[in-house]
């Protein structure tokens, strides 16, 4: 494997250095600024319809589209409750040395993604192979029972600490079930020709896999938990890159997680290298994936802001139309799902993260042990 991604990049660069974009290859080039992205109404034609609520409330825990107001307060379930038990938090690191999965890439020194001249939709990258140091912080409630199998939720982009304290109570309160979180760190960097792109915006089943089988078992042996293999009890969870990735591993994968949390999810086409079957990367799950497949057992919460990212160079990174466009296929193949468009709100945003995690949960986590 790691042979395969060496010469996977070099044939990337020797591609760049000998055709159009060779001056883009040898040059460091600088990031140019990204314009500030406009605000976008969620009644605009072609937008799903969706209920307003009111200025601060959260939706209920009904599928469905709703528009968030524009005041975003955090959610009392966000803070330490006095009385209420707090989990344990554990954080352990891997090295890519030790990945078969993912050995390790890196972006070359101040080069950026450029549009490629005969394709918009691809752009040319420069990688080579680099080692990297990833941080996976285990959360495990006080609920736990050791020796009994536990549902659980992967986080992208770890550690998420707003994920914690809104575990704490919302397990106390007993609106979703006593689950331990595992929070992924990243293998670094971001966009095409990154180690952390490669792992989130590919479109396959091979980041679920890593997880599967070097991830959970590493926190099962270390924290003396075990993690149940029923697909209902498993969730992932992430936001932008991170969001699409929890999509992609159920996709992917619906024998092994059937609930997904997403923030400003990247259903746009960051996929790098280009894969044929997937020739627009993320954007592929509501331009052919969702509506030319059978409806899988999968329960999404989505969420997008309506000053989230914007980038023209070609049709296919509109992070808001892209949101609209998932919530509209999901509805038209039955899925249970649930979209908040949100509004005074930017990609990824804290403070519509602290109103509304909690709410979220709950959705997702919603019907399980009712089998």
């Amino acid at each position: 494997m790691k042979g395969f991604l060496f010469r996977l990049s070099t044939v990337v660069v020797l591609g760049i250095m000998t055709g159009p974009g060779m001056l883009l290859a040898q040059t460091a080039t600088k990031r140019p600024p990204r314009p500030k992205a406009p605000v976008r109404d969620a009644h605009t034609p072609g937008y799903v319809q969706a209920r307003e609520l009111p200025d601060g409330a959260n939706a209920p825990a009904k599928d469905g589209n709703f528009i968030l107001g524009p005041t975003h307060n955090p959610a009392p379930e966000m803070t330490v409750q006095e009385g209420v038990p707090q989990g344990d938090v554990y954080t352990f690191t891997m090295e890519s040395a030790d990945s078969r999965y993912y050995p390790g890439i890196v972006r070359e020194a101040n080069t950026y993604p450029q549009p490629d001249p005969a394709d918009p939709a691809k752009v040319i990258v420069s990688s080579h192979a680099a080692p990297y140091t990833r941080k996976v912080t285990v959360y495990v409630p006080k609920e736990y029972v050791p020796g009994t199998e536990a549902p659980f939720i992967v986080g992208a982009d770890g550690p998420d600490k707003l994920l914690f304290p809104a575990l704490d109570n919302l397990i106390a309160q007993r609106r979703v079930p006593a689950m331990i979180a595992i929070s992924i760190g990243n293998g670094g960097g971001d966009a095409q020709g990154s180690e952390r792109g490669l792992e989130y915006d590919t479109m396959s089943g091979r980041y679920a896999e890593f997880v599967e089988h070097e991830v959970l078992p590493l926190v099962e042996k270390q924290y003396k938990v075990k993690l149940t293999k029923d697909p209902d009890g498993r969730a992932t969870m992430g936001g932008s890159s991170g969001g699409s990735c929890a999509l992609i591993m159920a996709w992917y994968h619906p024998e092994l997680y059937h609930r997904v949390l997403t923030y400003s999810g990247t259903y746009v086409n960051q996929q790098w290298p280009v894969n044929a079957e997937t020739p627009h990367g993320a954007w592929e799950f509501h331009e052919h994936l969702i509506p030319n497949s059978p409806r899988k057992p999968i329960r999404i919460w989505m969420e997008v802001g309506d000053r989230d990212n914007l980038i023209t160079r070609d049709n296919y990174h509109d992070w808001v139309l892209a949101n609209e466009n998932m919530a509209r296929a999901l509805a038209a193949k039955g899925y249970h799902y649930q979209f908040v468009f949100a509004t005074n709100a930017g990609h990824t945003d804290r403070a519509v993260k602290q109103q509304t995690l909690p709410e979220a949960l709950e959705y997702v986590w919603q019907g399980y042990g009712k089998k």
